[in-house]
């Protein structure tokens, strides 16, 4: 599986493209639809939303409008397995930022795109009026059942892995 980071807009919301098997998918295409456009090799088949902010579907529309595909956001998904042509996405609710932040985990890679849910070294607001303190929570506590080695995509700043957040993100202790 092969991942492409395009940072977007203003608020320099990370886009990605991930491509597999002569497929891909777009994550959060927040804004400026010709960047991203430029980097898509592959057939596009679906686009995941992990929260609906401005600064994740800014382009949303444009894109849907040009390639037609299924938009998967939390008012479509359940919190289960999908399969997206050949990509298996586990779906989990994270709320806590938004009341529709979903986080999608890609088991067979061990990977994870968490919107701004969990940043390295921190976590989403939840100051917003779509917040909540006690989903976050209830969130965190979820996520950090899983595998250490997971590397995680965040909607914005870099990467990182769910071993370094545990042991550095002051929310995750």
């Amino acid at each position: 599986m092969n991942i492409k980071t395009i940072i977007c807009g203003a608020l320099k919301e990370n886009c990605y493209i991930v491509e597999k098997n002569n497929q891909c998918l777009k994550i959060d295409p927040g804004d400026e639809r010709e960047k991203i456009i430029k980097e898509i090799k592959n057939k596009p088949i679906g686009i995941l939303v992990t929260h609906c902010h401005f600064d994740h579907v800014g382009a949303l529309t444009e894109l849907n409008n040009l390639y037609n595909v299924p938009i998967y956001k939390y008012d479509n998904l359940e919190e289960k397995t999908i399969t997206i042509g050949d990509f298996k996405i586990d779906v989990i609710y994270t709320k806590g930022h938004t009341e529709d932040s979903v986080t999608y985990y890609f088991k067979d890679e061990k990977i994870m795109f968490t919107g701004d849910f969990l940043f390295k070294n921190s976590i989403g607001r939840t100051d917003l009026p779509t917040g909540s303190d006690v989903k976050m929570k209830e969130s965190i506590a979820k996520i950090k059942l899983y595998d250490d080695d997971i590397k995680i995509y965040p909607g914005h700043g870099e990467d990182t892995t769910l071993n370094l957040e545990k042991k550095y993100n002051y929310y995750l202790k």
